[in-house]
């Protein structure tokens, strides 16, 4: 956001202090200074001149050689016998009597001054010497316009600094933009200007034409027709239009280019031109249409009309500067009643532009969606002034103001007559219009502003600060009533008063006091503390993490079989890959398998830690998707190394020594229903998995389908598991049991069971280990675990299941003995049940 310290100036009634004090002011009060340019520097030097004399040249068909009369201003250059200076100059319409531009020798071409300095010096073109030149709009950085000179007043006098003469000598500063996130109004000088007297204690004055109800100018010429029409009046609360007639489109005043040019707008005309001027003064962007172009685009059978809608599909609009694009559903577009003709809040079309051939135009002053406007700037990569300044939230109170400004001042300008009264399609209520204001009045006391200020300031300085910036401010007792002016839109609450005070008063000049706090440490968050030891685990087992992101391309939920109809998906997307959240966190990691094959890591285990979302589950009380906390691992091996347990199994250790509790695993068949996470993993060959104690659902782990290993590339020899982070932090955090270590000495057997084929390992599993508990030794403590599964290949009915126990007591040493009789034991008791026999 750049503002002329000039133009500043021109609104406040008393004297600002230095440059860089000023700055330091804003810096610290208002918003973060970028930078500041002393344009003065660019035309130092450069004077106001009259051609008193033109001549072909004689040796140069396109040249001409001119005395100019700078009042004798410039030292050092030769001259005449009448104090004259001579230059030759190519400008095709240089003559007699013109009051132009001299870039005298010594002087620095101002266009030049950012980029390759170039310094004009006297120099014989043709034979003919030229004492500098005669400069054009765009060697004076005014506008792109290069082919003639920049023409000036002819009541200036020669001999006058241009920069001076024409408000060139100016300090640029450039305010950060999201200082004003939500402050539109300090997107015009204006509002800058006022905060600037808040800041310095003055109280501001609004010009006489600023006012809530404006007096718009009576119609003074056969009235045109026009009617507003408005299909959204969600996203577009206000839409004001005004008709003017005998327009005269010309190049606008020296004063009006220059001011616009160092302010980073290019003059075009003065039609235009008056309406960037009005943007960058007040904030509210406007637009100029040719009426009578409307009106060609318009339906015969229908009166002329602007209608404020959404695209209908396919349809397109030539933006000006003839680029086409295809118009978006949800895109505010204005058009007539047949064809688009512009993007609101955006641009307009060039098929309505206003050029040297309008007579009649329409000024439209409207109020856009902050948040339609924005994504339709995205989407389409067109950031201009006015969509910077709608994405803000433009106040609504402010249209009729600047219409009824512009509209007379094109009056002057360009010799308009007024076509049409104010056109004004409202929808907002009578209560806001009434009120004056975008927000009610907000009650606070006084003391709950010093309170959080820790300031002392009394009732009577707090209302001067506020009416210093226009608000109004009534007391009844302790408590104050605080009434925004009608073009900010930000207070709300009481909160919203305690900061603008603060502001105004200066953060910098609160008291300097360390807060009472107390030394009691905070609470651990117990999620994060989780996560860290669940990194700290499987980084200790050997995993590796990865960091994937949040949103996947549609394209891998299909590979795995998940509906992308319960992803939730990405309007705005960063990337083309990136269109969905993520279901299970799983897929993310399987796209990563083959790569690191193909790198050469014959055998890893990736694990991930993050969110996921889903559709199939209910939103929260607020309407916001549910997210859940997952870490999800793969383990995976090259299919040429030699494998001594299945891909589930090892996904299991992982599994088991990260939970550290005992666990139930319960198998998931064809017929078991399904759901998002399940749908990469093979049934037969995955198990859905709860806690022991307590019963709760941790998660899923399991080898994957043929098909997601075809399409993902993956090696046979991979499986994996997602489970709950917020679960198994709830199962730590519950009190443990300890149990010390027995200080005999341990003794470890192995059993191996031939048992049916089709008996579930996992079946068998709990079915001893819950013997175990019942038939074991007193005192003793028990780990017991799988050792392998083998199946001959004459044997298809039957299958060896081997497990390996160690145990221990706490009052003696084991005898071998005893041990094989407990196995016997716990044989002969699988024997009843399934028919198993020991090996």
């Amino acid at each position: 956001m750049k503002i002329s310290l000039n133009w500043l100036k021109e609104y406040l009634d008393f004297d600002l202090p230095a440059v860089d004090k000023l700055v330091d002011q804003i810096g610290s009060q208002l918003a973060a200074v970028e930078s500041v340019v002393d344009l003065g520097k660019k035309y130092q030097g450069i004077v106001v001149a009259r051609v008193v004399k033109c001549e072909p040249h004689p040796d140069a068909d396109r040249l001409h050689v001119c005395k100019i009369d700078d009042g004798g201003k410039v030292q050092s250059v030769a001259r005449d016998e009448n104090g004259f200076v001579q230059v030759v100059c190519g400008a095709p319409k240089v003559r007699a009597g013109l009051t132009v531009v001299w870039i005298p020798p010594g002087a620095i071409v101002p266009d030049s001054f950012d980029k390759d300095v170039l310094t004009i010096e006297s120099r014989e073109i043709r034979g003919q010497t030229s004492h500098g030149m005669l400069a054009s709009p765009k060697e004076l950085s005014l506008s792109e316009d290069h082919e003639g000179l920049l023409e000036l007043d002819e009541n200036v006098q020669p001999g006058a600094a241009f920069g001076e003469t024409y408000g060139l000598n100016d300090y640029i500063i450039d305010l950060e933009n999201k200082m004003f996130t939500h402050r539109p109004d300090c997107f015009g000088v204006l509002g800058v200007a006022r905060e600037v007297a808040g800041i310095s204690t003055q109280a501001f004055k609004n010009p006489d034409w600023y006012q809530l109800k404006p007096t718009f100018p009576a119609i003074e010429s056969e009235a045109l027709k026009l009617d507003i029409k408005n299909e959204l009046p969600d996203v577009v609360p206000r839409f004001c239009a005004a008709i003017m007639d005998g327009v005269e489109v010309k190049a606008s005043p020296s004063w009006l280019q220059s001011r616009l040019s160092c302010l980073g707008v290019r003059p075009i005309n003065n039609v235009v031109d008056l309406t960037n001027y009005y943007m960058l003064l007040t904030g509210q962007p406007l637009h100029a249409y040719d009426y009578d172009k409307v009106v060609r685009l318009s339906d015969n059978d229908q009166a002329t009309a602007l209608v404020a809608r959404y695209p209908s599909a396919g349809e397109n609009l030539r933006l000006l500067g003839g680029k086409e694009i295809e118009l978006r559903e949800k895109t505010i577009i204005i058009a007539t009643n047949k064809q688009a003709i512009g993007i609101g809040g955006i641009m307009g079309g060039s098929e309505t532009e206003v050029d040297s051939n309008t007579k009649r135009i329409i000024i439209e002053c409207a109020n856009f969606d902050m948040y339609s406007v924005r994504r339709a700037s995205m989407a389409y990569g067109l950031f201009t002034d006015a969509a910077t300044r709608f994405t803000k939230g433009q106040s609504p109170l402010q249209n009729p103001v600047v219409l009824a400004k512009i509209t007379a001042d094109l009056r002057q300008a360009a010799g308009a007559k007024v076509a049409s009264p104010l056109l004004d399609n409202n929808h907002l209520t009578e209560e806001l219009l009434a009120g004056g204001s975008v927000h009610p009045p907000v009650s606070v006391s006084v003391d709950f502003i010093n309170s959080r200020l820790g300031l002392k300031l009394s009732s009577e300085e707090i209302r001067k600060l506020l009416e210093n910036v226009l608000f109004s401010a009534d007391q009844t007792g302790e408590e104050m009533t605080i009434k925004a002016p009608f073009w900010r839109t930000d207070i709300e609450s009481a909160e919203d008063v305690v900061e603008e005070v603060g502001r105004l008063y200066g953060y910098d000049k609160l008291p300097l006091e360390l807060p009472r706090r107390d030394l009691t440490p905070a609470p651990k968050d117990r999620l994060l503390t989780a996560k860290a030891a669940i990194r700290a685990k499987l980084a200790k087992a050997g995993a590796s993490e990865v960091l994937n992101y949040s949103f996947v391309h549609g394209n891998l939920l299909d590979k795995v079989g998940q509906d992308r109809s319960k992803a939730l998906k990405i309007a705005n997307a960063l990337s083309p890959d990136l269109q969905y959240y993520r279901l299970s966190l799983v897929p993310s990691l399987l796209d990563r398998v083959h790569a690191n094959i193909k790198a050469g890591f014959s055998k890893f285990a990736l694990f991930e830690i993050g969110k996921t979302h889903t559709l199939e589950r209910p939103a929260t009380e607020d309407g916001l998707p549910v997210e859940d906390e997952i870490t999800a691992l793969v383990v995976a091996a090259d299919d040429k190394m030699q494998k001594k347990e299945t891909a589930y199994y090892l996904a299991r250790k992982y599994l088991v020594n990260l939970v550290g509790q005992e666990l139930d695993f319960k198998p998931i068949l064809a017929d078991t229903p399904t759901f998002a996470i399940m749908q990469p993993y093979l049934p037969g060959r995955s198990a859905l998995v709860s806690l022991r104690n307590g019963g709760k659902f941790l998660g899923i782990i399991g080898e994957f389908k043929a098909e997601v290993a075809d399409k993902l590339k993956m090696p046979k020899y991979c499986a994996g598991f997602e489970i709950d982070t917020a679960v198994l932090s709830e199962a730590w955090g519950q009190q443990k049991v300890y149990s010390p270590l027995p200080k005999y000495p341990k003794v470890e057997q192995d059993i191996s069971l031939k048992v049916p084929s089709g008996l579930a390992y996992q079946e068998l599993y709990e079915f001893l280990w819950t013997k175990i508990r019942q038939e074991k030794p007193e005192n003793t403590l028990i780990v017991f675990g799988p050792l392998d599964i083998y199946q001959r290949e004459d044997d298809k009915d039957h299958k060896q299941i081997s497990f390996r126990l160690n145990i221990a007591s706490y009052e003696k040493t084991l005898t071998a003995e005893v041990v094989n009789a407990f196995l016997d034991r716990l044989s002969a008791l699988a024997g009843e049940k399934y028919g198993a026999e020991r090996l």
